[in-house]
């Protein structure tokens, strides 16, 4: 079946174009462009044609940190892992990493294998994170203490291969006995390794930056902040080039004019995030995020909208086939009315 949307006002991080539209075959899209292009690709056997006129046309979400939503964690079961990504597709997030807080070995050997299974047979689901084990007590947040630890390699082994290639980021700190070391393993193992639950100063992070971790877990939070004297690891990543940064933008963990600044020093490496937990409505959405980095920090449309596409993509080397409105790109898009409200999410070329 083929798709056409014509008329819109198409937002991703290539800019801003006014009579847009796009066209999909199958899961990958096929064609896009300003004017009357799209009228040969109407006249397809059983096209379905969708006139944008008024509304903005971005690329599908994607959320790089969450642990549940509606009322389901990720870490149960299938059938809550589903429940949860579909109320998250709702709301435009078309590509979904599973996250996974600090449990038992034998737990998360557990989960990650399930996730395996779904990524297997979703393409919508891009693996999972390993939030944990490996944080410091001292900024565990919302995790057990009973399950951190330090990291041990035969354990991290183990764990790799129980995702059968699907473990997409950990999250780590630093400064525990052995964890430079461990990053050196993750990032030999093709996994994304991301800074946070942390003590780590400036000088620790940029180490682990060097090592090649490449990602802040939700910036700001659950590590030191940012003095005059002691810049920390947010500055540690702002000023790398190598790194990108979480933000958490549900009008509370973050301040908005902070997360101005973020965008101002950071702007094509933010990466929001919902972080979103189980319970039915009050866990964030990427597409509340998107309104208030619009709303309350002031941020360019265009960088808003590469915060939820093309900057995750990259952080997660995706970004040759997702995160565009272009051809060869996942058919994966989201029309938003002209208040940046959800009006009809398509993923893989089908509507959510």
């Amino acid at each position: 079946m083929t798709v056409v949307i014509h008329s819109a006002t198409k937002v991703d991080a290539d800019g801003q174009l006014e009579d847009f539209w796009v066209a999909f075959t199958g899961t990958t899209i096929a064609a896009a462009g300003v004017g009357n292009g799209w009228h040969g690709w109407s006249t397809a056997a059983n096209a379905e044609v969708i006139n944008a006129r008024g509304r903005w046309l971005t690329p599908g979400f994607i959320d790089v940190h969450s642990h549940g939503g509606g009322g389901h964690a990720f870490d149960r079961d299938a059938d809550g892992i589903t429940a949860a990504l579909a109320a998250h597709r709702a709301h435009g997030t078309t590509r979904s990493i599973v996250s996974l807080v600090s449990n038992t070995r034998e737990s998360l050997t557990t989960n990650l294998a399930l996730i395996a299974t779904l990524a297997e047979s979703d393409p919508l689901v891009l693996g999972s994170h390993l939030e944990g084990p490996y944080l410091a007590l001292s900024r565990r947040g919302a995790h057990n203490p009973e399950f951190l630890k330090a990291p041990d390699r035969d354990e991290v082994r183990d764990l790799v291969d129980a995702a059968r290639g699907s473990l997409r980021q950990v999250t780590i700190a630093p400064e525990l006995p052995g964890a430079l070391e461990i990053i050196d393993q993750l990032v030999d193992a093709d996994v994304v390794v991301a800074i946070g639950h942390t003590e780590a100063d400036f000088d620790l992070a940029r180490e682990a930056f060097d090592r090649g971790a490449s990602l802040l877990t939700h910036g700001f939070e659950a590590m030191p902040g940012i003095g005059h004297r002691e810049p920390g690891p947010v500055t540690a990543a702002l000023v790398d080039p190598r790194v990108a940064l979480e933000l958490v933008l549900d009008g509370v963990q973050v301040h908005p004019e902070v997360a101005r600044i973020a965008f101002y020093a950071a702007p094509q490496r933010i990466v929001l995030v919902t972080d979103a937990m189980s319970a039915p409505g009050s866990s964030l959405t990427q597409d509340a995020a998107l309104r208030s980095a619009i709303f309350d920090s002031g941020v360019d449309p265009v960088l808003a909208v590469r915060a939820v596409t093309a900057s995750p993509a990259r952080a997660l080397k995706l970004d040759e086939t997702l995160g565009y409105l272009a051809p060869g790109f996942a058919a994966d898009a989201v029309l938003l009315d002209a208040g940046w409200n959800v009006e009809q999410v398509w993923a893989a070329g089908s509507r959510v």
